[in-house]
Formats: C-alpha cells, sequence, structure tokens
C-alpha cells in the first residue's frame, strides 16, 4: 500500500505546483512566454489548455478530499 502525501508540506507543495502552472499558462496566453518554433497561436492555445487543466486539478482535488 502507498503511502499518502500529506500534512503541511504536502499541502503546501500542491499550492506551489498549482501557482506554477498559473503563471506559467498566462505567461502563454499574454505571450510573455514563448515556445520556440512553435506559432504564436498555438503556445497561446497550449496556454489557455494549461490554465484550464489546472483549474480542474483544483476542483478535482477539492472533491477528492471532500469524500
Amino acid at each position: 500500500m502507498a503511502k499518502k502525501e500529506g500534512g503541511l508540506l504536502g499541502i503546501l507543495m500542491w499550492v506551489v505546483g498549482v501557482l506554477v502552472s498559473l503563471s506559467v499558462g498566462f505567461g502563454m496566453i499574454d505571450q510573455t512566454l514563448s515556445v520556440p518554433y512553435i506559432p504564436v497561436i498555438i503556445t497561446v492555445v497550449a496556454g489557455w489548455i494549461v490554465v484550464i487543466g489546472s483549474l480542474i486539478g483544483v476542483v478535482m482535488a477539492i472533491i477528492r478530499a471532500a469524500k
């Protein structure tokens, strides 16, 4: 049986991961961050995918914690 990551450190690392992914996603949307050799429109779409995926992950984690 695998040991679950818990406690304050686990929560802190999860929050940091969410903030980093949102920062990267919004940076790609605002064209502050770019991906070499990839057209701008694809970078913007990828940024939205990252942001939406992060938000879905947050909602799913909250639902899992509520059970």
